[in-house]
């Protein structure tokens, strides 16, 4: 027995990071609902701590997009404490973009072809170049559609990671998973993790699932309605 190789197809990143230039440009002409919930487990693998949060991206009477919460969330974490960072990946990170734009900024290996979520995909590996001051990225995999070079899938973690001896700031690793919608437009639907933290007082298990739904183009009367329960991994 051999082991298959496959070969690189030409410009693959390129193309990925131009589609991922259209579908983020397009991306933003819509309005959706963003539930999150981060858990916190015990030893015996007990929830122990919770937080919950409800947002709409939607669009101003100026046609300005922002985030309007719905209701108060609920805060009743015990050891882990949200950070800056933390939100900003429930925005920037969780739904990566791998853009024109950002594509400097990363490294890319090719991984072969996988079939995954009934897809023929190729299969990329990226991480960061460098971290300049501030900057959230991201490093894993990506699974591209090998009939639009779409990315249908990313797996990774945010970083970067800050271990210090009296302050840490960790990230869990976590997949996001997009779904079709009309005009050829991927929209993330799920994102989930379920990750142990290596605090120095203690590896601490949380569970974060982030539910993307009610979907609806700015300026039109239907929604986009998305099975966003838990696909097998």
């Amino acid at each position: 027995m051999v082991a298959v190789a496959f070969a690189q197809p030409p410009d693959l990143v390129k193309r990925v990071a131009s589609r991922e230039t259209e579908n983020e440009a397009e991306r933003a002409q819509y309005t959706y609902r963003q539930k999150v919930t981060i858990e916190e487990l015990d030893q015996r693998g007990m929830k122990a701590g919770e937080y919950r949060e409800v947002r709409d991206v939607i669009f101003s009477p100026g046609k300005e997009r922002l985030e309007e919460e719905v209701g108060k969330p609920y805060e009743g974490l015990r050891r882990l404490k949200l950070t800056d960072e933390d939100f900003r990946d429930l925005r920037e990170v969780q739904p990566v973009l791998l853009t024109t734009e950002k594509l400097r900024w990363y490294g890319t290996k090719f991984r072969g072809e996988e079939r995954i979520d009934g897809l023929d995909c190729w299969v990329l590996e990226i991480e960061p170049k460098q971290i300049l001051d501030g900057q959230r990225l991201f490093e894993g995999m990506l699974w591209v559609d090998k009939s639009d070079y779409s990315i249908v899938r990313t797996a990774g973690q945010a970083v970067p990671q800050h271990f210090g001896t009296k302050t840490e700031n960790l990230f869990p690793r976590f997949t996001t998973i997009r779904r079709k919608v009309a005009g050829g437009l991927w929209l993330p639907v799920y994102t989930y993790a379920d990750d142990t933290l290596p605090f120095h007082n203690g590896p601490l298990r949380m569970r974060m699932k982030i539910e993307y739904s009610n979907y609806k183009r700015f300026g039109s009367e239907s929604t986009i309605q998305f099975m966003t329960e838990k696909p097998a991994k």
